[in-house]
């Protein structure tokens, strides 16, 4: 198993990268190995001050490096020789297993799409995140960003990718799906949400639950939320405010401190032919390591294959 990792992407690259891969390396078994994609010159200074062998890991030299702030059709096809664009070719050729970055989100999209490509039958990937829930564990809600407008198609196959990878990665057996809208009835909501609900409900392969509304998304009701992507962003930004004004305002709890993005790593674009994660921005080593975990599972859990057979069916 080789799963790539972007160490050159993010607010505190490349040093949190290469941390979070040192601490990742350190449970991985032999025979899964660690690809650095980047400038080797700046993480070989960082193994040093470690005290860890370079050999740990296998690199791949790059001399570019897409930013937070660029447009990322433009820097995809005019930097081929950055981190994230030869991340993607070797994830193309069957070179690596995964890909990781905490670098620039519309880069990653972008370079999904251009490469490994959407599944056949998907109409457009999501990106999913995980939402913790009052009682104990979290649910899966998406999309997230990638899709601000959606058809009421498109978000019934959300509600499938969800439910695939919430049992598969997550060991969340027979997952409740639910979609997200203002009001419990079949009939509410707006055009979209009226013409998703009778698609989710005929699902076969589904458990649907019918509609939920925002008071329901920490609660146990459903398992995978499904909504369109600006409406998902949305909800994410502001629970993950909950969590930095729990931080400024001195107050613990357990249920805060599931909010923290560093326990989950990253958000994996689901419906692409190959495992890809996309960090948060301000990866701490911490997040970048459970990052590269998540994708070691989506690797061993043959995710991809199981959303091809649905699909396919």
């Amino acid at each position: 198993m080789k799963i790539g990792l972007d160490f050159m992407g993010g607010d505190y690259a490349p040093k949190a990268a290469v941390l979070g891969a040192i601490a990742a390396q350190q449970v991985l078994s032999p025979d899964q190995k660690i690809v650095l994609f980047g400038d080797t010159e700046q993480a070989l200074p960082i193994l040093a001050e470690q005290q860890i062998d370079a050999s740990c890991f296998e690199f791949v030299h790059c001399t570019e490096v897409i930013s937070m702030g660029e447009h990322p059709t433009k820097a995809i096809t005019q930097k081929p020789n950055s981190s994230i664009s030869v991340g993607f070719q070797y994830l193309k050729e069957g070179k690596i297993d995964s890909f990781a970055s905490a670098g620039n989100t519309g880069a990653m999209l972008v370079g999904s799409m251009f490469s490994v490509r959407a599944i056949e039958g998907v109409q457009r990937p999501a990106i999913a995140t995980n939402v913790p829930k009052l009682k104990n564990g979290f649910g899966i809600m998406l999309d997230v960003g990638a899709n601000a407008d959606c058809k009421p198609e498109v978000l019934a196959q959300f509600g499938v990718l969800g439910s695939i990878f919430a049992e598969a990665v997550y060991g969340i057996s027979n997952p409740k799906v639910g979609l997200m809208n203002i009001g419990e009835e079949e009939e509410k909501g707006n055009l979209v949400s009226q013409a998703t609900f009778p698609l989710l409900k005929e699902q076969k392969n589904i458990n649907f639950i019918g509609n939920i509304e925002g008071r329901d998304l920490f609660n146990e009701k459903a398992d995978v939320i499904v909504c369109d992507g600006f409406t998902g962003n949305v909800m994410l930004k502001l629970a993950e405010t909950f969590y930095i004004l729990t931080l400024k305002k001195g107050f613990k709890d357990e249920f805060f401190d599931r909010f923290n993005y560093e326990q989950y790593g990253g958000s994996p674009i689901l419906g692409v032919n190959a495992p890809v994660i996309i960090g948060h921005g301000i990866s701490s080593p911490e997040a970048i390591k459970n990052m590269i975990l998540l994708s070691k599972t989506m690797i061993e859990s043959k995710l991809v294959d199981k959303i091809k057979a649905a699909f396919t069916s």
